[in-house]
């Protein structure tokens, strides 16, 4: 048996010194058992990451001494020369398998998962679903997105270490030895291999579950609503954190052997994943255009486009253009979604009827939902405008718009026109919506409480920014003049009874039967008017203190004056009693009850 010192005898002469046959044998049977020796993976023990530089060690001996014996004049003893070489072959080729295994052992076993930062990417997670996720108009809905832009900071720009560093030199190592011997295809594979592994735990790890785009697209809305988050989430943080990181791996294991190394691992490895949760969005994109969508679509639409640049520095260099060109093929659908969709909200606005008018005058569903979703529409107007631009200089319309948008509106976009002209079809409907109440004062409640609640919105969100100062004003007057149009129609006949008309104040008895009729017939009409309008709405407090103070300084007013004309020519006390049935201040209190939609009679005797 030689010992490992005539090993690095043989390994070590000059190319002048003669080395029989017989030497070679010996030489390559030692080191054959030296290889054999280290069985890192059989081992009882962990074994450190320094050991492959052992093993490292025994392999560099290898191959000069099959390097020596290549370039060995055979002389009469080519036969052994030739066995020989096939020993040698055979044992190099084994030792490389055994290095590649090594080589996979060490990525796998020291590999690195991103538990902390998952942590804290889960953490961000709130759970809440998409308040705009039904297509009905019955409720106030509120939510786009928030007002933050949620894309930086924190853990999304972490790169990690992906290899525990004390693995990572013995690892870099193994890989330059299998370069530089002619085994950089297995190198690269075993490593696609390996990392391919890490890659779907982590995937797994974000509970992103495999769909195909069939599935998505049968999938409820409500649900796949809620998996969006996840997924806009997840597709932040797998490209800005694992990918980098990943990307960053195998610049450091492959950078100084092979940049076609570098880009080809990263694209094998990554190529899965990146497609599996572009099909998500993929599924999206190509579904029915639905109003309710709309928010779910810009968010993911932001998250792609937010993430090109990061996506082009990571894919552009790869043996292949295909994942670029699918991320930009689905980002151009999830814009052109985006934009049918905000069409499709405007067009079911414009044939949405109701087949009954809201009972108490209040404000409709559609008021408020139509309203609170184009104020969540002004948190996207940036993403929106670049969609919509282009859209509407096709149909040749947009920049004479633009022109004709009032001056105090700052914001002269898209965006700003699209929301004026969906305002203006809200009003439209609400107009017809308006035909179906038979009594043209509640008609006028209606529309007062309608334009009134647009306006509060306008006046207390971004919108203002892109409605202007000018509309705010015109649709003030518009509620006004509803309001004003209310009074007409409903006071005028009741203060009709408080006119002088066909009065004397000489008190004949012609004045007096007509003055206990004014009377009589002014508190049945007041009456009447109580009965009715306590069952109308007036939501808004200040609108509502607004009209009863207008009511009541033009009632009060007229019938205390009417009151102190004429009361004192009634017969006696029980005539008064019977005809003036409501002091001044009664009167006032009474109003109050108006427009609180619970409906209200007067069972009482007046009060002197």
């Amino acid at each position: 048996m030689m010992a490992p010192e005539l090993v690095e005898q043989y390994t070590n002469i000059s190319l002048a010194e003669e080395i029989e046959l017989c030497d070679f044998r010996l030489a390559l049977k030692v080191l054959r058992k030296k290889i054999l020796s280290l069985d890192f993976q059989n081992s009882l023990h962990v074994h450190d990451p320094q050991n492959s530089f052992e093993y490292l060690e025994v392999l560099y001996k290898l191959r000069q001494l099959s390097e020596r014996l290549g370039n060995l004049d055979p002389g009469g003893e080519a036969k052994e020369h030739k066995e020989i070489t096939v020993y040698a072959d055979d044992l190099f080729e084994m030792a490389m398998a055994r290095l590649e295994e090594e080589f996979v052992y060490l990525l796998t076993y020291y590999k690195q998962p991103l538990e902390q930062e998952l942590l804290s990417f889960r953490s961000t997670e709130d759970g809440s679903t998409d308040e705009f996720s039904c297509s009905s108009f019955s409720e106030e809905q509120s939510e786009g997105k928030s007002t933050q832009t949620g894309s930086s900071g924190g853990s999304e720009y972490f790169v990690a270490d992906l290899i525990q560093p004390g693995a990572l030199s013995a690892v870099k190592s193994i890989a330059n030895f299998m370069f530089l011997s002619d085994y950089s295809n297995e190198c690269c594979q075993a490593y696609i291999n390996a990392r391919q592994g890490a890659i779907d735990e982590f995937v797994v790890s974000l509970h992103i579950d495999k769909h195909s785009i069939e599935e998505l697209l049968s999938t409820r809305w409500n649900k796949l609503s809620s998996s969006i988050k996840r997924w806009n989430r997840a597709m932040k943080y797998f490209v800005r954190v694992y990918l980098a990181s990943e990307r960053r791996l195998s610049s450091l294991i492959f950078g100084e052997l092979s940049e076609s190394a570098v880009d080809l691992s990263f694209y094998e490895i990554s190529f899965s994943s990146v497609m599996q949760l572009l099909s998500f969005y993929e599924a999206v994109a190509i579904g029915e255009p639905k109003p309710e969508k709309l928010f779910r679509i810009l968010d993911m639409y932001e998250v792609l486009d937010d993430l090109l640049p990061e996506a082009e520095f990571l894919f552009q260099a790869g043996g292949s253009d295909m994942v670029l060109t699918e991320y930009n093929e689905v980002l151009l659908q999830l814009g052109e979604s985006a934009r049918k969709t905000f069409a499709e909200f405007k067009y079911a606005i414009e044939s949405y009827t109701s087949s009954s008018a809201v009972p108490t005058g209040a404000v409709h569903p559609l008021t408020k939902y139509v309203m609170n979703f184009i104020k969540a529409v002004t948190v996207y107007s940036k993403t929106l405008d670049s969609l919509l631009k282009d859209t509407d200089q096709r149909h040749h319309h947009f920049s004479a718009d633009i022109q004709s948008m009032p001056s105090s509106c700052p914001h002269f976009t898209a965006t700003a026109l699209h929301l004026q002209s969906i305002a203006a079809v809200l009003e439209a409907n609400l107009e017809a919506g308006s035909r179906l109440y038979r009594d043209g004062r509640l008609r006028n409640i209606f529309m007062m409480n309608n334009i009134c609640y647009m306006v509060q919105k306008v006046k207390n969100s971004d919108l203002k920014s892109f409605l202007g100062d000018d509309w705010i004003r015109m649709h003030n007057r518009m509620f006004q003049h509803q309001a004003t149009n209310y009074e007409r129609a409903s006071w005028s006949h009741v203060l009709s009874y408080l006119s002088d008309d066909g009065l004397c104040a000489a008190g004949d008895t012609a004045s007096r039967k007509i003055i206990r009729e004014k009377f009589k017939n002014f508190n049945l009409s007041f009456e009447d008017v109580y009965r009715v309008q306590t069952a109308w709405s007036v939501p808004d407090d200040q609108l509502r203190e607004d009209v009863r103070i207008s009511i009541s300084l033009k009632v009060i007013q007229a019938y205390r004056t009417f009151l102190g004309r004429y009361s004192s020519l009634l017969d006696g006390t029980k005539q008064r009693d019977r005809y003036i049935k409501y002091r001044p201040e009664d009167l006032e209190e009474l109003l109050l009850d108006l427009f609180e939609g619970t409906q209200k009679s007067l069972q009482h005797s007046g009060r002197a």
